[in-house]
């Protein structure tokens, strides 16, 4: 059975509930991920957890080694991805404590290794829809069973940071139609397109960043609090989503597990052997796209 990757954000240092846990050091062609994988299963389900900012949270936002993040996952045999990330929320029908399932982003970030393509190998995923369906589907379903409030749909505004929000940040993202904000989903998400991996993130909103008068501007040690709170849920709601999770099988339906086969510009005798080797690391079937394909 493959494994399902949970990729785990502010106040998600330890996952709870993992049976026969091992914790795996590893290395990639994109270099050392943010920590050890810790392999185990929950439920039967096999599954391989990953601290995005690293043991102790000390790994800034920006310097999130993201590609080594989903290579690592894909070497030990993950298929699908699940993100847990901490937000400010930008809506007022999205409180504190009430998850975002999210399906739309707005990627503000600049100073980031964005794809595992580059000059050699050019590559264009398509990413109009940037979050697998399915495993949406499957998220509010297992919302629903565990008696989580968790929104259907809802778009993340990724910000560069490290500092939070302007006042006036806050409010231009409201008007875009923002509904969460933070730091860490991009490239996260773009990576795992081209990875040809279904990911999915749950958004865990923690505050409701400075445009609100609710409480006072957002900073870490509300963030660090909230999410003593919100462990619990979030937890449930994870164990859940990880049952159901583990009986998808065959192709995926809204095709990530075939998101390179519309990507790839450059011509077959021209591309890089490096970097198309590279490639085939985090994404294993691209090898459909060699030159005996076209």
């Amino acid at each position: 059975m493959p494994r399902i990757g949970i990729i785990g954000g502010s106040g998600f240092q330890q996952l709870l509930g993992l049976d026969g846990s091992e914790v795996v050091e590893c290395e990639t062609a994109f270099g050392k991920p943010s920590s050890p994988l810790t392999l185990g299963k929950i439920d039967g389900v096999p599954v391989a957890f990953l601290q995005r900012h690293g043991v102790g949270h000390v790994i800034p936002p920006a310097a999130i080694n993201a590609r080594a993040n989903i290579a690592a996952l894909r070497q030990a045999g993950c298929t699908q991805v699940l993100s847990m990330s901490a937000v400010g929320s930008l809506a007022e029908d999205v409180p504190p404590g009430h998850f975002v399932l999210v399906d739309q982003f707005i990627d503000r970030t600049l100073m980031r290794d964005k794809t595992f393509f580059g000059p050699g190998l050019v590559g264009h995923v398509p990413f109009g829809e940037p979050i697998c369906a399915r495993m949406r589907a499957t998220l509010m379903d297992s919302a629903a069973v565990v008696d989580v409030s968790a929104r259907n749909g809802g778009t993340y505004v990724v910000m560069e940071g490290p500092q939070f929000s302007t006042r006036a940040e806050s409010h231009l993202y409201r008007m875009w139609g923002g509904t969460v904000v933070g730091m860490t989903a991009m490239p996260e998400a773009k990576l795992a397109r081209e990875a040809e991996l279904c990911y999915a993130l749950v958004a865990v909103p923690t505050d409701f960043d400075c445009w609100h008068d609710a409480h006072e501007d957002v900073n870490a040690q509300i963030v660090g609090e909230q999410m003593k709170h919100i462990g619990e849920s979030a937890m449930r709601l994870l164990g859940e989503a990880v049952r159901q999770l583990g009986a998808h099988h065959g192709a995926c339906p809204c095709g990530c597990d075939r998101a390179l086969d519309t990507a790839v510009m450059t011509t077959p005798a021209l591309r890089d052997p490096e970097m198309f080797c590279r490639l085939l690391k985090v994404a294993p079937n691209a090898s459909r796209l060699s030159s005996h394909g076209e």
